[in-house]
């Protein structure tokens, strides 16, 4: 893990910055339109931007990349990252707001591509393991810690001010790297179809998960405020639920590489239903309520990577990087309706509409991996491929996953 995270200090020091400057906008947007008494469902639509742009970039940032090398192009999405950043403080108006936050999905794709394609390149078979866990750590952490952002006053400028200036410092340790830029491959994702034909459950998963985690990082901070917590508390509430997220990962990876996975997936999706349940009719803040927070996240987080495990069991060697990449999609594309719905749920039903409707994916979900289990039989946990932690992000993590594997 040390001899990886030296080799690849600059890039994984480049996404901590960065996402501790722009992990907190999610978060800061819903609650300054909130703040202001925008409906939640256009709230909603503003978020909705956001993982629409992600998805484009994702798909459309290669040919960019190879036409102008990496270095470039990420100096030019941070640039336009930190211009759209301080934007938001010249005048707040919805349509310009979610127009914003398109561009911003654009630039943050356009970052994570280059980042993990040149994280692969790096990254030896033996290391692949490391470099993944490193550049998680760093992505996640730096979201955790940039929550923090909203104490310096959230009704004012001052936090989009210093999430701009944390990600234009996030450039730094790219532009001055002595490292060779890789060259640029593109892998064509296998189709949804073809995906659904060889793991159902994967597929209806990952985009279940896309529903749930898209509606709760567009919507979590109007849930916050609506049940009665101030700025620093929602802070916290959004820290821990991305610190569980990490935090549950190995334990459950653990559980799934040794048992039906499916059976790890059922309880996982079961244990986020009921959390989700008790979420939703929770009167306020308390000890309670942040356990339950930390083990919606350690769920939810944990089974975009089960998903993609249990996919990649009825998978060749060779089909695996192109179906992680078809995954991520499907997450990404769940990710973008998530925000919309939940707000729907949450005019109809109330605050706890949010937690109402992400319980009630995890419950269909549940339906239809019960369903799965009794039409096919389970993969041998001998034959079963190890359990990898993935970051939602482009196709290009994709290829870190690719370790040396027996069919």
């Amino acid at each position: 893990m040390i001899g990886s995270f030296i080799s690849t200090r600059s890039m994984l020091l480049a996404i901590f910055v960065l996402m501790a400057g722009n992990g907190v906008m999610s978060t800061l947007i819903s609650f300054r339109l909130e703040s202001a008494g925008t409906r939640a469902g256009i709230i909603g639509l503003v978020a909705t931007s956001y993982f629409v742009g992600l998805t484009i970039g994702a798909l459309r940032a290669s040919p960019i990349i190879r036409r102008v090398g990496h270095i470039r192009t990420f100096a030019a999405a941070v640039s336009l990252l930190s211009a759209t950043t301080l934007a938001y403080t010249l005048f707040q108006n919805t349509a310009f707001w979610g127009l914003l936050r398109f561009i911003d999905g654009l630039c943050v794709a356009a970052v994570f591509v280059c980042l993990e394609s040149w994280l692969n390149e790096r990254a030896e078979p033996r290391t692949r393991g490391s470099v993944l866990a490193a550049y998680m750590i760093s992505l996640y952490a730096g979201q955790a810690l940039g929550q923090f952002l909203l104490n310096l006053d959230a009704s004012a400028a001052a936090p989009f001010v210093a999430s701009s200036l944390l990600v234009s410092l996030s450039v730094l340790p790219i532009a001055l790297t002595r490292l060779k830029e890789p060259a640029v491959t593109q892998q064509s994702p296998l189709s949804i179809g073809g995906l659904y034909a060889a793991s159902p459950l994967g597929v209806v998963g990952c985009a279940a998960i896309g529903l749930m985690l898209g509606a709760f990082y567009g919507l979590g901070a109007v849930y916050a405020r609506r049940i009665g917590l101030e700025m620093s508390q929602i802070a916290v509430f959004m820290s821990v639920v991305i610190a569980g997220g990490v935090a549950l990962q190995w334990p459950v990876g653990w559980l799934s590489d040794r048992f039906d996975r499916r059976a790890v997936i059922v309880a996982a999706l079961a244990g986020a239903t009921a959390v989700c349940g008790g979420l939703a009719w929770i009167a306020g803040p308390g000890p309670l309520f942040l356990i339950l927070a930390a083990i919606f996240g350690g769920l939810s987080f944990a089974l975009y990577p089960l998903c993609v495990a249990h996919t990649n069991d009825h998978l060749s060697a060779e089909q695996r990087v192109s179906a992680s990449g078809g995954l991520v999609l499907t997450y990404s594309m769940g990710a973008a309706a998530g925000p919309t719905a939940g707000a729907a749920v949450m005019m109809a039903a109330g605050v706890g509409g949010l937690f109402l409707f992400i319980g009630t994916c995890a419950l269909l979900t549940l339906i239809f991996a019960l369903w799965r289990q009794l039409r096919r039989e389970p993969v041998p946990s001998e034959l079963q491929q190890p359990y990898q932690i993935l970051p939602r992000t482009t196709p290009a993590a994709a290829e870190l996953d690719a370790l040396p594997r027996s069919d």
